[in-house]
């Protein structure tokens, strides 16, 4: 039967993956608090808690990446919604360390599997408007930290549990693993184009993609690490220190919603290099300001995390 492609519902189903991943990363911020104090956690147990969202989400992105022209995006996908699924529900019933380990960990293994099947998805169904696109399509990253931020704060001023914050993840998942389950899927940009698998991984050994991938580390520890600690870090210079998370993403998803007049007028490194000094000097201010200054950090640190 000939496969009918429809990349606007495709795209939105995306949207709606790539959100899942950004609310457990807001609202893990968000709860990080009450979680060490209901399961009597050190800081040191939080942290590993924390990790395994990060390095689970690399190594699914790579795995992932490696594997996507042979089990296809759609089982992907799929399988990202079923871990998305029981890292949520794990999480709302844990019990201590174990349970909140096991659960993170699943969730940052579906948000690497969404990352590595709905990137090259999404350049597949715009192959004339891919960098537009996917700035549109990431543009749900720091939209998702900003509602999950909002509705962890919103949620333990009127005494709802973080239970209940984790819980509103599961709308968006079983709307997105609904769709993605109905939908036909295209090939990936690499078999339509028709580039074999030799030469892929050819192209991985070239000193420039190696020097990218080492600067690819240091800006995702910029962004993510920072944003997902905020909440802690900031607790004694500000009474709303998980408002910082939430103001730092809505400039980055700002930024990325007019993204396509700016790409296309200042170069791919140029653009890197001004986000590394911006970046450098939001974090600096965000070490050094207190009170309501804070939040001028956290500007300067979004605009220039936005766009790496």
């Amino acid at each position: 039967m000939e496969k009918t492609i429809k990349p606007n519902k495709l795209f939105v189903a995306s949207c709606l993956a790539l959100l899942v991943t950004s609310l457990s990363f807001g609202i893990r911020a968000g709860t990080m608090n009450n979680l060490m104090v209901q399961f009597h956690l050190d800081a040191k147990q939080m942290g590993l808690i924390a990790g395994t969202a990060f390095w689970g989400f690399p190594l699914a992105i790579i795995i992932g990446g490696m594997i996507v022209d042979v089990v296809g995006m759609k089982r992907l996908l799929l399988l990202a919604f079923i871990l998305h699924l029981i890292g949520i529900i794990f999480t709302v019933f844990s019990t201590g360390f174990f349970s909140l380990y096991i659960s993170t960990l699943f969730i940052g293994v579906a948000n690497g599997l969404v990352e590595a099947a709905c990137n090259p998805l999404v350049t597949s169904i715009y192959p004339e408007n891919k960098t537009t696109k996917l700035n549109h399509f990431h543009f749900w990253f720091p939209a998702g930290i900003v509602i999950g931020t909002l509705v962890s704060f919103g949620f333990a001023n009127i005494g709802w549990g973080w239970e209940l914050q984790v819980a509103t993840m599961l709308i968006p998942t079983v709307i997105y693993g609904y769709l993605f389950f109905r939908l036909d899927f295209p090939v990936t940009e690499r078999v339509s184009s028709g580039v074999s698998t030799k030469e892929m991984y050819k192209a991985i050994l070239k000193p420039l993609y190696i020097f990218l991938f080492i600067c690819m580390l240091g800006t995702a520890i910029t962004e993510l690490f920072t944003n997902q600690w905020v909440g802690v870090l900031l607790q004694n210079v500000t009474k709303s220190a998980i408002l910082v998370l939430a103001l730092v993403s809505a400039v980055q998803a700002l930024a990325r919603s007019v993204a396509g007049p700016v790409v296309h007028r200042v170069s791919p490194s140029g653009l890197l290099l001004m986000s590394a000094i911006i970046s450098t000097i939001g974090i600096y201010l965000l070490g050094t300001l207190t009170g309501g200054a804070i939040f001028i950090g956290a500007i300067i640190f979004g605009i220039g995390v936005a766009y790496f």
